[in-house]
């Protein structure tokens, strides 16, 4: 365990320091780093090292470990690349931009997992840049109608100040609040309403990050709201609320759910090991003869626990304990529960 820890503190601190210089080099320099967003970058910094120390020491849980393995190696290995990619692509669709998965369990539940999914995606796609350095605009020397856009340092496209290209542009996290606001609405909606949820939720995993949310888009609405139609009225109040929530957010990010943003990936790689399992040999119940398993998935399971520690060998035909069907396991604890009673009723 203490390697484990040494390994993620040196992952996190290698992170942290090619983000470091990615966001140095990307902005010339640190010229085009805008000093009011200096806290957001500090934040993410922090954030940066914190998921990739608890992601590394996840990955270094045998279970996770198994699964990762077995799933991305099946996907790498596979001889039918173009139909490894079909399948890839598909997923991605399926499983991450629609979330059909979820849709599946509830059409609001799903609604609010894109909703906030999609705003976020948004936010991020403009925030980091801006922070970082790595985009900024300026004013086309002679023509001041007209904005630059500047990436890398490198002048790209230009486009006239009241087009409406800069109004959805310059107006980006407006709209990602507003995919957010309902999303979060819909999600509460269903905590308080779902009984289910509500006695399963606690407020650090489940309420918390629905909170945060909402108090960056609000206070981002506000801060909208403030320079356009009040003419500035609070708004450096506005700003400093808005930083907290954000970087409040940002710090958040390695712990509670929020951290399972980063996990989801690793869904596509135990679908491929899922496939791999299908494709080879079934596991057949050592009781009922019936097959409910792929031969590797129980392989892999048995070898887990014997890092784990547990072992669940049996005397006997059956060898291992799983390699017994999940119902014959509960018709064999049940028919040992009938064994006890009736040697309990017979005073053995």
């Amino acid at each position: 365990m203490a390697s484990g820890k040494f390994k993620a503190v040196m992952m996190g601190l290698a992170a942290t320091l090619i983000l470091g210089a990615l966001v140095f080099l990307g902005s010339n320099n640190l010229r085009h780093i805008d000093a009011v967003l200096v806290g957001y970058t500090f934040a993410t910094l922090f954030a940066t090292f914190g998921i990739t120390y608890r992601y590394v020491m996840w990955l270094e849980r045998p279970p996770t470990k198994m699964y990762w393995r077995r799933g991305w190696g099946a996907l790498l290995r596979s001889g039918r690349p173009w139909e490894t990619f079909r399948r890839l692509a598909s997923r991605l669709l399926g499983v991450f931009a629609l979330n059909s998965f979820i849709y599946r369990r509830s059409i609001t539940r799903g609604l609010a997992h894109s909703l906030i999914m999609w705003g976020c995606i948004l936010a991020a796609a403009v925030t980091f840049p801006l922070v970082f350095g790595w985009v900024h605009f300026e004013t086309v020397p002679g023509d001041l109608e007209r904005y630059q856009v500047f990436v890398f340092g490198f002048p790209t496209q230009t486009f006239p100040v009241d087009s409406l290209f800069a109004f959805l542009v310059f107006h980006a996290l407006v709209w990602s609040s507003l995919l957010v606001i309902p999303g979060v609405m819909l999600a509460m909606r269903r905590r308080m309403r779902d009984h289910d949820a509500a006695v399963l939720q606690n407020f650090r995993e489940d309420l918390m990050p629905l909170i945060l949310l909402f108090a960056v888009s609000v206070t981002g609405l506000m801060l909208t709201a403030s320079y356009t139609w009040m003419k500035g009225y609070a708004f450096e109040f506005l700003a400093i609320l808005h930083a907290l929530t954000v970087i409040y957010t940002l710090l958040w990010l390695p712990f509670g759910k929020f951290f399972h943003i980063f996990q989801r990936p690793a869904q596509l790689g135990v679908k491929f090991y899922q496939d791999l399992g299908a494709a080879g040999e079934q596991a057949v119940c050592k009781r009922c003869e019936s097959p409910f398993a792929s031969m590797l998935q129980v392989d892999d399971l048995i070898t887990v626990e014997r890092q784990l520690g547990y072992r669940y060998e049996l005397p006997g035909v059956a060898e291992h304990y799983q390699h017994i069907c999940p119902a014959c396991r509960r018709k064999l604890l049940a028919l040992s529960q009938r064994g006890l009673w009736a040697a309990v009723a017979n005073g053995d």
